[in-house]
C-alpha cells in the first residue's frame, strides 16, 4: 500500500467533499468537523459522481437517484434496490497535507 498526496487541509473546507484522482481512481474526499473521509466517487447504481451530490452529517447522497452512502465507511444506507457499498480509503493529514492510502 502506498500513501499518496492529493491536497492541503485548506482545499477542503469543513462541510465540503471534493473529487480527486488518486492511482488512476475517482475517489471523493468528505472534510466533516475537520476529520477527513474518503470514498469511491462512482456511485454504485448509475455511475453519476458523488461530487455533485450532497453532504448531510456523514452522509453523501447521489444527485441522479438518491442513494445514500454513509461516508466514514462507503456502506450504503438507504436505496430502493441492493446496490454495492463503495470502497473506503485510508485518509491521513500530516502537517497541511492530505493523504490517502491505496
Amino acid at each position: 500500500m502506498g500513501k499518496i498526496i492529493i491536497g492541503k487541509t485548506s482545499d477542503i473546507s469543513v462541510g465540503k467533499m471534493q473529487k480527486v484522482t488518486a492511482d488512476g481512481k475517482e475517489i471523493l474526499v468528505i472534510n466533516m468537523d475537520g476529520n477527513y473521509y474518503a470514498i469511491d466517487d462512482t456511485c454504485s447504481h448509475a455511475g453519476a459522481s458523488l461530487a455533485e451530490g450532497k453532504l448531510e452529517g456523514a452522509v453523501v447522497t447521489c444527485d441522479w437517484h438518491g442513494a445514500k452512502w454513509d461516508c466514514k465507511t462507503g456502506k450504503l444506507v438507504a436505496f430502493p434496490a441492493k446496490i454495492k457499498d463503495l470502497n473506503s480509503y485510508k485518509v491521513i493529514v500530516e502537517s497541511d497535507n492530505i493523504f490517502l492510502e491505496l
